[in-house]
């Protein structure tokens, strides 16, 4: 029993030390005195947050699971609770912490399949809409920064409080001097002062973790949390590419950058997939009233993606909405080559098109995208690669898997494991000529399947997750939001997903193979290909209609 009660106080008394060390150098290092002082006062505390914290979860598990036989009913229902106990831990640290932390939580609450469920429900009930909020005195501070007035001034009414609070910044409702209404974004007070501090944080408990229980791998565990298999970007703290967080950081506290991110997303729309240009829109930016901490948008009403009851009040179909967001991604990743990287559920609103009726009477959803901070952008040969690597998963071919996965740095050796990681389903499923070979039904075997195969290969995740450019990563995360998204949306199966995905990706290679073919035999080449293709991904959507109906008379 004593190990029991050694190892948190040997995680508290690391943590203790871990707070107390460096903080004098520091400062007197620093170009900024100021700042380096409210870092390194911030930065132990919040060490000494997470190890109080990683201490009290550990020792739980340990006590509570003592003595209890594996697979027993009692030991089932004791984890049951200690899962509860220590997600709502784990929720208040992010709270308290905010910034990062936030996020973290975030991405938690989208791992449906990979770590308890307790956790998830935890995080997503209370993660992307209810964070912590700044005082309106701290708005007024930034406002006076940036603007050199309060917002009482700045527009002709402002609501105090905040509509919705994130990891970085919250929203305001205010109206112009001319009338309009907008949503005021505003950057919460300590973001700038704190991520690259709270990057470094997240590293450093990790890896202490890790020097103070070598028996067990707790890398393993942050990983299943921040991402496996959709791997965020905070992943790359445990994997020791810090330069890339501190990259998309900055991308997310400048407002500057999201605003035109929001402008050239619209454009890529118009430009290369006119098809559904009017069902994609963002809100228009107020340029004289935004900076790099502040950005006034178009107020838009709408429902949240994921809000099924009010999406059908509006006179919407769900499964509509989850055609259009599946439609506005794909083109996005294999058209595009510029990806919005957080579609999570508080980032996507849906309202009625104006004027836009489906065949049966039924308002037509268009999507609202928000929070353009992080966009990634794909070279040709990365996105054409991508996009053929999606179109072998769909239709099940393991020479374009492997081709594909190997170009884009998976390896020959781990291929097989990439394939997996991408689609969530075991190799033999991936490659499986059944029409839903790569449908996911969100039973309990689906998780502890999932579950089983990211502890059993931890070790090639690892080396697979180092190999992979920061792209695919990010690609990688977004799959995982968006199915989070569909699986709220699909009350059933999500096969449709995956063949829009297949057209998409499909239209989106002989697209490009015709910019690089000239003679007109290759062009006859690939445009017989395409025919085979449009025929392939027609009898899988009769397919996919005999199956809805089977199951329809089934039920009925």
């Amino acid at each position: 029993m004593q190990s029991l009660w050694r190892s948190p106080a040997k995680l508290a008394v690391a943590g203790a030390v871990l707070c107390t060390g460096g903080v004098a150098a520091g400062i007197a290092t620093s170009d900024d005195p100021a700042t380096s002082l409210k870092i390194c006062t911030t930065v132990p505390l919040r060490l000494l947050h997470d190890s109080i914290t990683a201490a009290s979860i550990v020792y739980d598990y340990k006590y509570s699971l003592w003595g209890l036989a594996e697979g027993s009913k009692e030991r089932d229902e004791v984890k049951h609770e200690v899962h509860l106990r220590s997600a709502r831990k784990l929720q208040e640290l992010c709270f308290r912490n905010g910034g990062v932390y936030i996020k973290l939580g975030q991405i938690i609450g989208q791992l449906d399949y990979l770590i308890p469920q307790e956790y998830v429900q935890t995080m997503r009930e209370s993660m992307l809409n209810r964070c912590p909020v700044s005082s309106y005195d701290q708005v007024c501070q930034v406002f006076r920064k940036e603007l050199g007035l309060t917002p009482d001034k700045v527009f002709r009414e402002f609501d105090p409080k905040p509509i919705a609070s994130a990891s970085l910044a919250q929203v305001h409702v205010a109206r112009t001097h001319d009338g309009q209404k907008v949503a005021v974004k505003v950057q919460h007070t300590h973001m700038t002062d704190t991520a690259a501090a709270d990057q470094a944080t997240v590293e450093l408990i990790v890896n202490t973790l890790q020097w103070l229980f070598p028996s067990f791998d707790y890398r393993i565990w942050f990983i299943l949390a921040y991402g496996f298999p959709a791997v965020s970007h905070h992943l790359y703290v445990v994997l020791n590419q810090l330069e890339f967080i501190e990259i998309c950081s900055q991308m997310e506290l400048d407002f500057l950058i999201e605003a035109k991110n929001s402008v050239k997303c619209l454009e890529n729309f118009r430009r290369l997939s006119p098809h559904i240009a009017e069902y994609v829109y963002a809100p228009k930016v107020h340029w004289s009233l935004s900076t790099s901490k502040l950005l006034t948008m178009e107020f838009i009403d709408g429902a949240q993606v994921d809000d099924v009851n009010t999406i059908q009040k509006l006179g919407m179909q769900p499964n509509e909405v989850a055609r259009l967001v599946s439609q506005t991604f794909a083109e996005m990743m294999f058209k595009h080559g510029f990806v919005h990287c957080d579609p999570h559920a508080a980032n996507l609103l849906v309202r009625p098109t104006p004027g836009k009726r489906s065949f049966f009477g039924k308002k037509k959803p268009q999507l609202i995208l928000l929070d353009h901070g992080l966009y990634k952008e794909l070279d040709f040969s990365t996105r054409f690669s991508y996009a053929s690597l999606w179109r072998a998963l769909v239709f099940a071919d393991p020479n374009g898997i492997k081709e594909n996965s190997v170009k884009l740095g998976a390896g020959e050796d781990l291929y097989v494991l990439f394939a997996g990681v991408v689609t969530m389903r075991p190799w033999d499923r991936v490659i499986d000529p059944a029409l839903d070979h790569l449908v996911l039904e969100g039973t309990e075997s689906d998780r502890s399947e999932l579950q089983m195969y990211a502890s059993q290969y931890f070790p090639q995740i690892s080396e697979l997750l180092r190999r992979l450019p920061s792209v695919i990563l990010l690609m990688l995360k977004t799959n995982d939001c968006l199915r989070a998204v569909n699986n709220s949306l699909f009350r059933d199966s999500s096969l449709e997903t995956f063949i829009i995905i297949g057209k998409v990706s499909s239209k989106a290679v002989v697209e490009a193979k015709m910019m690089h073919k000239n003679s007109l035999l290759h062009r006859l080449n690939i445009w017989l290909e395409e025919v085979v293709l449009e025929a392939r991904l027609l009898a899988m959507q009769m397919a996919m209609w005999l199956l809805q109906v089977r199951k329809a008379v089934t039920w009925t």
